[in-house]
């Protein structure tokens, strides 16, 4: 399974149920990468797309507590036995774990591959994505040239779970 997010310096992904910034080449690689396949995310991040409507072109996996939340063209999943039964019938390199912080921690030691979207600056955040940097089952296997959005400067990186005799490394 894949992770993708865009974070900051500190590895703030949003504030107040939004996205700290909008790059429009980070969101077009998003798409790309997402189009197609399985994207999961918690309640509160479908709830900040436009009008709280699922990812068009994807299969949508919203985990939430809220036992009568209903949305169309959303599968709703109440909980993790029932999001990881649900992932058994899809092949794993085409999910994608899109956020919010909560559902990241959930899945994180579950997924091989992270698609970052590095901003070099430092933004007031409410909620975050693990710090890769510091966890030493991941390393960084791919990175961009800088890129830049008006003042910004970011990266596409690409991380990789930490192969050991065969078996994924997990942290002890």
């Amino acid at each position: 399974m894949n992770l993708i997010a865009a974070v900051d310096k500190n590895w703030g992904i949003g504030w107040n149920n939004k996205l700290l910034v909008r790059i429009p080449e980070d969101m077009k690689f998003f798409q790309k990468t997402t189009t197609g396949k399985v994207v999961v995310m918690g309640r509160k991040t479908l709830e900040s797309f436009p009008g709280g409507k699922p990812l068009k072109n994807r299969k949508n996996l919203v985990l939430t507590s809220d036992q009568n939340y209903q949305v169309k063209d959303a599968v709703i999943l109440h909980s993790m036995e029932e999001l990881l039964t649900e992932l058994e019938q899809y092949n794993s390199e085409d999910i994608y774990i899109i956020g919010g912080e909560s559902v990241y921690r959930q899945m994180i030691d579950l997924c091989d591959v992270a698609h970052i979207t590095k901003i070099d600056y430092e933004y007031l955040a409410d909620s975050w994505f693990p710090n890769l940097d510091e966890r030493k089952e991941w390393e960084l296997t791919a990175d961009s040239e800088e890129q830049t959005y008006f003042d910004l400067e970011y990266y596409f990186l690409k991380y990789q779970r930490k192969e050991v005799k065969g078996q994924r490394e997990t942290e002890a």
